[in-house]
């Protein structure tokens, strides 16, 4: 029970990550490329903002841990933060490339085959261990993967070089511990925008004069990039990364919900039997943290 905060927190992110289609569809018409450029710098800027003037007692203690810290630490935690900014990056230029130049099926196909990849790193990477139900949900997990990409291999491989950034990330970040989350999220952040600054100028459009673009762009920064990235990394600190990558499964069925249900998107038998699949592998992986919260329940109403 004293883990189920950090489910929440994992649950809830995915939940928003599942709705993501609701504010960018109104946009569609902008570039990708721009859309990425605006998120992530009204992000910096926000994420720097509030730091500063919110969150400067937690700025100092962080400064003052990592110069505690001994050398051995010190160069672990320079190479986690830049990596973990350097993946959460990439996972972001690769998403937008596959859906400009490959398929938003792809796309999204790549949060799919995000969790397995996660699980799987988890355990070579950071030893986590995993049940046999857990083994089973990981299977479930690749043959629901395995319908819906049977027909194109090439999407599946682009979806396995986007999953494996996100999944490097959450792997990375699970040993990234002692800071304030707030102010590693906005090292990460700030570091992206940074190193996106360069290619502004050759890459970026014309600046947008619309209303509209600004409102969803904030929104997105905000609602769909800040917070949620924030409950992630307040999970990481509670929960094991191979359970926070089976729930990620959330977000692609959500997505695939309001597809067939909001957006009236084509969607065929296989797509249904293959993600009902999948959410039957996110019920059997959590499953005995279910059964813990049930028992838990079960002894309090028969205590009072």
């Amino acid at each position: 029970m004293k883990t189920t905060k950090y489910y929440i927190a994992a649950i809830s992110a995915f939940i928003i990550w599942g709705l993501f289609s609701l504010v960018l569809k109104p946009i569609h018409e902008y570039p990708s490329l721009d859309i990425l450029f605006f998120r992530v710098f009204s992000c910096a800027g926000l994420m720097l903002l509030i730091a500063f003037l919110f969150k400067r007692k937690q700025i100092r203690e962080t400064v003052a841990i990592f110069k505690a810290m001994p050398k051995s630490e010190k160069r672990k935690s320079i190479l986690l933060n830049i990596g973990g900014s350097a993946f959460l990056m990439a996972n972001w230029f690769t998403f937008i490339y596959v859906v400009n130049h490959v398929s938003v099926k792809a796309a999204s196909l790549a949060y799919l085959v995000c969790p397995i990849l996660t699980t799987l790193l988890a355990y070579f990477i950071l030893k986590e261990k995993l049940l046999k139900t857990q083994w089973l949900s990981v299977g479930l997990s690749i043959s629901g993967c395995i319908l819906l990409s049977y027909s194109d291999i090439m999407d599946m491989l682009f979806s396995i070089i986007i999953g494996l950034t996100y999944a490097a990330y959450l792997v990375s970040q699970r040993a990234n511990r002692g800071f304030d989350k707030f102010i590693v999220l906005t090292f990460h952040i700030t570091l992206s925008a940074l190193c996106l600054l360069p290619f502004y100028p050759s890459y970026g459009g014309p600046v947008p004069t619309e209303f509209k673009f600004y409102f969803c762009i904030e929104t997105i920064a905000i609602l769909f990039t800040i917070i949620p990235l924030f409950l992630n990394l307040y999970a990481l600190s509670g929960i094991n990364s191979s359970t926070v990558g089976m729930l990620l499964n959330i977000n692609p069925m959500i997505a695939f919900g309001l597809a067939a249900f909001f957006f009236r998107e084509n969607i065929t038998p296989l797509q249904i039997t293959a993600y009902g699949i999948i959410f039957t592998a996110v019920l059997v992986f959590n499953s005995h943290h279910i059964f813990a919260i049930k028992q838990k329940m079960t002894s309090i109403s028969k205590g009072s």
